[in-house]
């Protein structure tokens, strides 16, 4: 498949109002969507999640090969400041961060408007 028109957008809310994807509540992230993530295409709209960790990036991680091994995508989308900036530390942004994420330029900050 790995056609991102088909990619479904799970609001911040549906993410159970986790605004936080560190050890101790991955779990709860990877029951929720593995099950989305290996039938359809699924970007996750991480506005809502102020801090990550290691544990949360594992799950992130997992997320992405599952649906990668099932044939679909896994991006994020609208990551806060804080996450953004991590994702770049570590360049998972450049695998995950869809690419049809409104005024993302990495580490958080909008990019710059163009006068086209």
């Amino acid at each position: 498949m790995n056609d991102t028109m088909c990619c479904t957008e799970i609001p911040p809310t549906a993410a159970g109002e986790i605004t936080e994807i560190v050890r101790g509540n991955e779990a709860t992230l990877l029951e929720r969507f593995m099950p989305m993530v290996r039938r359809q295409c699924v970007t996750l709209n991480l506005a809502a999640v102020t801090r990550i960790d290691a544990a949360g990036l594992a799950a992130l991680i997992t997320l992405y090969c599952d649906a990668r091994q099932a044939g679909h995508d896994f991006t994020i989308s609208n990551p806060s400041p804080h996450v953004a900036e991590i994702l770049a530390v570590v360049g998972l942004d450049k695998l995950l961060v869809s690419q049809h994420a409104e005024g993302f330029s990495g580490y958080g900050t909008p990019a710059p408007a163009t006068a086209a």
